[in-house]
């Protein structure tokens, strides 16, 4: 859930950056009396994400600016559609513009980004979801525009699962499931383990120490659909590598449970939204 104090952490931080000693043009240029009114509209189609971040923004700098929003996160749109508008004294509602925007596009563009990956699977037993590849500072945003385009999360942080990939292995060394176990036996039992392969031959010992997700990664079709057969119903099958729009139907028609696709929020472009104010 994407919540109220990771919202605030965010705006104010990038309110700080965008105006450290305010908005100088806006002081100089627009009277303290004036009331702009403007709305929130979409240059091309897509997939909303961020109706809360987009009130946060506008109300942190007055609290009594009025956000309506006109859509629900989650909601496909049109371009020239009308998504939300905004009332407010004309420097606040100027200053925090750029913010709103940068904000709102991003999240909107992984939103609409994921919605077509999610729809390239449909009818497969495949979960698309996330992986850490995001952006600092932003991921709990990005997290929440995800799921908006019906996509999933992985694990949020390095805190929430052990996920033990190449460069572990390869420090761990040869006695891969005697870590394993030794690792399952120090965790709390809520803790998921999973461990990422990069080789047929390296998924009997990893599942020899009970683990709850193996990644096959960067397999290809062939190898992907021997492995899920090889694990059958012993853990949760994850694949990663090497996908992308024109890739994920058939690495979802080989059984696996779980893609992860890092372009979701690592390469996504942002949505162009415009903010059309009319000063009164």
């Amino acid at each position: 859930m994407l919540t109220k104090r990771a919202i605030d952490n965010v705006v104010r931080m990038a309110l700080d950056e965008d105006a450290p000693f305010g908005d100088i043009t806006s002081q100089t240029l627009v009277p303290e009396s004036a009331r702009a009114s403007a709305r929130l509209v979409a240059r091309e189609a897509g997939v909303f994400a961020g109706g809360d971040v987009l009130v946060a923004t506008f109300q942190a700098l007055d609290p009594n600016a009025l956000v309506t929003l006109d859509i629900a996160d989650g909601d496909a749109f049109d371009a020239d559609q009308t998504l939300a508008t905004i009332e407010g004294p004309g420097r606040a509602v100027l200053q925090a513009e750029r913010v709103a925007l940068n904000l709102l596009q991003r999240m909107c563009g992984i939103a609409t980004l994921t919605a077509r990956f999610v729809a390239a699977v449909d009818g497969t037993k495949a979960r698309v979801v996330d992986t850490r590849k995001t952006t600092p500072g932003l991921r709990a945003l990005e997290r929440h525009a995800v799921r908006c385009g019906g996509g999933h999360n992985h694990r949020f942080s390095l805190s929430d699962a052990v996920m033990a990939k190449d460069n572990h292995l390869a420090i761990i060394g040869d006695d891969l499931t005697g870590a394993l176990r030794r690792a399952r036996a120090e965790l709390p039992h809520t803790t998921h383990i999973e461990v990422e392969v990069d080789r047929l031959e390296q998924i009997e010992p990893v599942l020899a120490a009970g683990i709850d997700t193996i990644m096959l990664d960067n397999f290809d079709l062939e190898d992907l659909r021997t492995g899920v057969e090889q694990v059958g119903s012993r853990a949760i099958i994850e694949a990663s590598g090497n996908v992308n729009l024109d890739t994920i139907r058939a690495i979802a028609e080989t059984g696996v449970d779980v893609i992860s696709v890092g372009a979701l929020t690592h390469s996504v472009r942002a949505l162009d939204l415009g903010l059309d104010i009319d000063v009164r």
